[in-house]
């Protein structure tokens, strides 16, 4: 048997999706590569992500709740899961490309902070130029994994990776517009899908709110449950995006998106963490002490850049910069443990 065959057959397969799915035989590379005899250009970008470092540590970074009591709250990799299983379930509904959809799910948070969202306003509020998980999620597949040489992503995921972020005004409303490929789009959704709701489950577990906190117009549109609000939203999505299948043999490109009631329910609900669960965190003790951390770490480090890994210093990269990538792949224990050390 010749394995080429089997790319083969998955490429052709591929040319049953939706006229508007991405094709991974029209895929490319920034670095121009031999084809996988036995996979399909987004099923090596999924395999290179999923063995990356970068993709390992994301057991240990928080989602939302720092040096949680128990075993069951989310960290970043469980959230990362989730929005894969979300993101592959709307993607094979409306024929779309599975593997690209599932690539950028597991790729999106990549170059979050250590702390959470902690981390990253403060790396924000410390860089002239700003910080983004998401911008930062795309220079570690380009730039920071296997020693500088990045994982030469295609196009598709890499654009799907920098553009699943989302402003806090809205769902839909963002500084970097929408993703060209539909899966990118469904990528985007599915990340707010996920972690609003197991946001609300650890908010609940942690005692920060209880179920008859929740605004009762989403209870109404949603369901009042985790499953209900699961199944209500990504229903919604998929109804809402069925010309994605391209079933109604239309040539207008479609997008991915919600119906106006379902998608003000979603936002009411990201408004009512921010205000009740994201905000509140702020007057934490384990809040502050992950604020003061990634601040001693910048400033320590800054001063002294010979004991930062010199990988991070090739290519003539300003100290900086250097000193962010370093702060921002580190995991929580790790950060806490490298301040300790360097701060004696």
């Amino acid at each position: 048997m010749s394995h080429q065959n089997i790319r083969h057959r998955l490429e052709q397969r591929e040319e049953e999706l939706s006229p508007f799915a991405s094709k991974s035989k029209t895929a490319k590379r920034e670095k121009p590569e031999e084809p996988s005899p036995m996979r399909t250009e987004f099923q090596r970008d999924r395999d290179r992500i999923v063995h990356c470092k970068a993709f390992r540590r994301l057991k240990h970074k928080t989602q939302v709740f720092i040096a949680p009591p128990g075993d069951h709250y989310i960290t970043r990799l469980t959230h990362t899961l989730e929005v894969s299983q979300v993101a592959r379930t709307i993607a094979r509904a409306l024929n779309l490309n599975e593997d690209l959809t599932e690539a950028i799910s597991l790729g999106h948070d990549l170059g979050h902070t250590p702390f959470g969202h902690v981390g990253e306003d403060v790396l924000n509020d410390i860089m002239p130029e700003g910080f983004r998980h998401n911008e930062q999620s795309l220079r570690v597949v380009e730039v920071l994994e296997k020693d500088g040489a990045g994982l030469n992503l295609t196009r598709e995921v890499r654009e799907g990776i920098l553009k699943h972020s989302k402003s806090r005004e809205g769902l839909l409303g963002n500084n970097w517009k929408t993703a060209n490929t539909l899966e990118g789009q469904i990528c985007k959704i599915a990340d707010t899908i996920a972690y609003v709701n197991h946001d609300i489950g650890d908010a609940l577990r942690a005692g920060y709110i209880t179920t008859h906190d929740l605004p009762q117009s989403t209870i109404t549109t949603l369901g009042d449950s985790h499953s209900a609000r699961i199944n209500t939203l990504v229903s919604d999505v998929i109804d809402n995006s069925w010309a994605a299948t391209g079933s109604d043999n239309t040539e207008t490109t479609p997008v991915i998106t919600l119906s106006p009631d379902v998608l003000e329910a979603l936002n009411i609900l990201r408004d009512f963490l921010f205000e009740r669960v994201y905000d509140a965190q702020a007057m934490e003790a384990e809040t502050e002490k992950g604020i003061r951390t990634v601040h001693s770490l910048y400033h320590h480090f800054v001063k002294h850049p010979g004991e930062l890994p010199q990988e991070l210093l090739r290519n003539g990269n300003e100290v900086e910069r250097a000193v962010v990538d370093y702060i921002a792949g580190m995991t929580d224990l790790y950060a806490l443990r490298v301040a300790e050390e360097v701060l004696e």
